[in-house]
């Protein structure tokens, strides 16, 4: 009779234990020592040895974690909600308040500003003036435009992301211009043989980026640390001409869109070995990560509509249409997740879209020729750089 009362002392012990285990499940449970559960444990994330200087990965399975709705960091959570707006004709930046979605100042700028970029430690946003040789620094908290910094050809820019240096891509002088990420001031050179260096994104681990060469329709594969290209290869498709580049989320896959083949080239990294091409629309060009990182928002220039890429399901799944047309190009997407914004470059003006329809809540005229416009501030650590690429 003692051994029966024993033994269901036990039982009853161990079914409060397991629903005491239930009622304190976290996602970020490993579940080594509850080896009987319902739902299997998720796989052991094994910390990523990034780059020296690097901030941790905080998920190896998904580089953008800290890009979560509304997870400002405390370096950017008092600055204004803006939405900047490169004018490469009006050599302008219009500003715009995503609330009331009207132009609330312009700023003049140097000639031809191409993109605004966010700076790593995300104080500072710097219009890249290509054609007139400079970089406007702008101060987000206030608004205000600082002295400009001489940098020439400064088509686009990204930074390491331990924060040692700056990367100008400089076009049309065929290089990659590393700098100090504050001063500007030049460090090292590296020529490169492929025509108009434009986007890039950097590996999980920080160690290397990949480059798209618009002109000559090629890809890099360049060293961080060494600051060096370790590969190139010319795009399997007459005519390419590759812009935005993405990391998938787990960080296998690199994404490049390419506005004459009409798609994202979909590459290995680590093998840098032939890309495959999936179709997406005419004029692919900028490529946009969700808050939840399950989807990729991807502008088709030519056509006036944005794809839908679903990361889980390696596959389209749906296209959203502009009412009346246009030509959506650069941007990113809302602090919250809720709206997507991109320039229309051939039409003056600038597109806010609903994130979860599609619909278009506003369609806002600026200057002449709008490009890489920045949506800021966003959720992240620190940033690499285009128009917000955070981690």
């Amino acid at each position: 009779m003692r051994h029966h009362l024993v033994k269901a002392t036990l039982i009853a012990g161990a079914a409060l234990a397991t629903l005491a285990a239930c009622g304190t499940e976290t996602r970020e449970r490993t579940g080594s020592g509850d080896t009987k559960a319902a739902v299997p444990a998720p796989p052991e994330k094994r910390p990523v040895q990034g780059l020296p200087g690097m901030p941790p990965v905080l998920d190896p399975q998904d580089v953008y974690a800290a890009d979560r709705p509304n997870k400002l960091s405390p370096v950017v959570k008092d600055f204004p909600s803006r939405v900047y707006v490169p004018n490469t004709e009006s050599d302008t930046v219009s500003v715009i308040d995503p609330k009331t979605y009207e132009i609330i100042d312009t700023i003049p700028v140097g000639r031809q500003p191409q993109h605004v970029v966010p700076s790593w430690d995300m104080k500072t946003l710097w219009v890249n003036n290509n054609r007139g040789h400079t970089l406007t620094p702008i101060d987000p908290k206030t608004g205000k435009a600082g002295k400009e910094v001489e940098v020439h050809d400064p088509y686009n820019l990204y930074f390491t992301p331990n924060g040692k240096y700056a990367v100008v891509m400089a076009s049309l002088d065929r290089e990659l211009v590393f700098r100090d990420p504050h001063t500007m001031k030049e460090v090292k050179t590296e020529p490169v043989s492929c025509f108009g260096v434009n986007h890039a994104d950097f590996s999980a681990d920080g160690k290397y980026f990949i480059v798209s060469c618009e002109f000559s329709g090629e890809l890099l594969k360049v060293d961080t640390e060494k600051m060096k290209v370790v590969g190139q290869q010319k795009l399997p498709f007459t005519g390419a001409m590759p812009q935005d580049v993405k990391i998938s989320p787990d960080g296998k896959k690199f994404y490049i869109a390419d506005m004459m083949a009409d798609g994202m080239w979909v590459l290995d990294g680590k093998t840098f070995g032939k890309p495959e091409l999936l179709p997406t629309g005419k004029g692919c060009h900028g490529l946009y990560i969700s808050r939840d990182s399950r989807e990729m928002y991807v502008s088709n220039r030519g056509e006036g509509s944005v794809s839908v890429f679903d990361f889980t399901r390696n596959k389209l799944t749906k296209k959203w249409h502009l009412p009346d047309g246009g030509s959506p190009d650069m941007g990113g997407v809302s602090a919250d997740g809720k709206v997507l914004w991109l320039s229309g470059r051939y039409d003056g003006e600038v597109y806010a879209i609903d994130t979860r329809t599609g619909t278009q809540l506003a369609r806002i005229p600026v200057g002449s020729g709008p490009h890489g416009l920045a949506v800021y501030p966003q959720p992240g650590r620190y940033s690499l750089g285009h128009t917000g690429i955070f981690r």
